[in-house]
C-alpha cells in the first residue's frame, strides 16, 4: 500500500514545500520592494514565481506521460543541446551577465540558466551510455567522462562553482550506486583533490575565503556580511520565531534574501519549529524518491531515481549548511523554496521523471533495459 502511494506522498510534500515557498518568497521581496521604494509592483516576484511553477506543472505533465525511457532516449540531444547554451552564454546579446557572472540566457521578459538544466541532464546521459555498454571499461568510462568535462569546464568558467560541485558529487554517487569499480574514479578524485587542495591553499583569495569562511565577521562590509547577518536572522528567530512577516533582517540587511539565504528569513520567522517542519518535509522528499527507486522494476530506473533524489537532497543539505553558516557559501537555491525560475523547473522535471519510473513498466523491446 505504501509502495503504491510513494509518489503520491512525493508529490504531496513537493506542493507543500512550495506553498510555504511561494508565501516567503511574496513576504520577502514585498519587504524589499517597500524599503528600498522600487518602481516595481509588491507581487511582481510573487507573480513570476507563480508563472515557473505553472511552467514547471506543464513541463513535469509532459515528462511524466512521456516517460523516463523516452527521456533517456533524448538525452544525449538534451546534453548537446545544453552544452550549446553554456557556450551561447558568453555570447554578447544572448548571454546576460549579472554581478560579473555568465550564466543566463534571455528568453523575453523571462531568464534560462543551463546549468540548473545540465545538473539533472548530465546524470541521466550518463545512465544512458551506462546502459549501453556490456561491461564498462577504464576506457570506456574515461571517454564518457571526457565528454562530461566540457559542460563541466563551461559552467566553472562561467563562474559558477556550486554547480560543479553538485553536480560532481552527484556523479560521484552515480557511479556508485552503479557500482563502477572505485579504482575508475575514487583515486583519481582523490589524488587530483589532495593536489588541488595543495595548490589553492597557496592562492592568497583562497586563504581569505578560508579565514571569512572560519570569522565572517572580520570582513563585515565584504564577503562575511552575508554569511553573518544569516546567522543573526537564524538565531534571532528563537523557537516560534517573531512571527509570519516580522523579520527585520529582510528589511535590505540580508541582501538577496528571497534566493540563496530565503531559510534564514524563514528560521527568523518561524523559528526552530518552523525550521524543522522544513527539514522534516526535505527528509519526507527523499525518503519518497528513494522508495520509489527501491521499487523501480528495471536498473534503468532505479539509477535515475536514486540519483535525482540524491540531487534534489544534496541541494537543499548545502543550502541550509551555508545559511546556517556550516559550510561556506555556493550560491545554491532551496530546492522549490527559493526564488529562482531555472531551479525551479528543473527540480520539477527531476521529481516528475522519479514518479514516472513507478508508473512505467519496461519495454522488453530496448535490451539496455533488461531486468538485472
Amino acid at each position: 500500500m505504501i509502495a503504491k502511494k510513494s509518489p503520491f506522498f512525493l508529490l504531496t510534500f513537493v506542493t507543500a514545500l512550495f506553498a510555504v515557498g511561494i508565501l516567503m518568497v511574496f513576504d520577502t521581496t514585498s519587504a524589499e520592494v517597500i524599503d528600498r521604494s522600487l518602481n516595481v509592483s509588491t507581487h511582481h516576484a510573487l507573480y513570476r514565481q507563480l508563472t515557473y511553477g505553472c511552467l514547471g506543472v506543464f513541463l513535469g505533465l509532459l515528462v511524466y506521460f512521456m516517460g523516463y525511457q523516452k527521456i533517456l532516449n533524448l538525452s544525449p540531444y538534451l546534453f548537446y543541446a545544453l552544452t550549446l547554451c553554456l557556450i551561447l552564454v558568453f555570447v554578447p546579446g544572448i548571454g546576460q551577465q549579472i554581478n560579473g557572472a555568465h550564466r543566463w540566457m534571455g528568453l523575453g521578459p523571462f531568464s534560462f540558466q543551463p546549468s540548473e538544466f545540465m545538473k539533472v541532464v548530465m546524470p541521466l546521459y550518463f545512465i544512458y551510455l551506462y546502459l549501453k555498454v556490456e561491461r564498462m571499461t577504464w576506457k570506456g568510462f574515461y571517454w564518457i567522462i571526457l565528454k562530461l568535462s566540457v559542460p563541466l569546464f563551461l559552467i566553472l568558467i562561467e563562474p559558477d562553482n556550486g554547480a560543479v560541485v553538485i553536480i560532481m558529487v552527484t556523479l560521484m554517487a552515480l557511479f556508485f550506486i552503479c557500482r563502477i569499480r572505485w579504482v575508475y574514479w575514487l583515486l583519481p578524485v582523490l589524488f587530483l583533490g589532495g593536489l588541488g587542495g595543495i595548490a589553492a591553499l597557496q592562492m592568497p583569495h583562497v586563504k581569505e575565503r578560508i579565514r571569512i569562511y572560519m570569522n565572517p565577521e572580520t570582513d563585515l562590509l565584504g564577503k562575511g556580511h552575508q554569511p553573518y547577518q544569516a546567522k543573526i536572522a537564524t538565531g534571532s528567530g528563537g523557537l516560534f520565531g517573531r512571527g509570519l512577516g516580522a523579520s527585520l533582517q529582510k528589511l535590505n540587511y540580508l541582501p538577496e534574501a528571497r534566493s540563496d539565504y530565503i531559510a534564514a528569513i524563514y528560521a527568523e520567522e518561524l523559528g526552530f519549529i518552523g525550521v524543522l517542519f522544513l527539514v522534516l518535509l526535505y527528509l519526507s522528499i527523499a525518503y519518497s524518491g528513494f522508495h520509489i527507486a527501491f521499487k523501480a522494476q528495471n536498473r534503468a530506473g532505479f539509477y535515475l531515481a536514486a540519483t535525482l533524489t540524491f540531487l534534489v537532497s544534496f541541494q537543499a543539505f548545502l543550502n541550509l549548511g551555508v545559511v546556517s553558516g556550516l559550510l561556506p557559501s555556493k550560491g545554491t537555491n532551496l530546492p522549490f523554496f527559493s526564488q529562482g525560475g531555472s531551479s525551479l523547473l528543473a527540480n520539477t522535471i527531476a521529481v516528475t521523471l522519479i514518479m514516472s519510473t513507478h508508473r512505467i513498466k519496461e519495454h522488453a523491446s530496448w535490451k539496455a533495459l533488461k531486468e538485472s
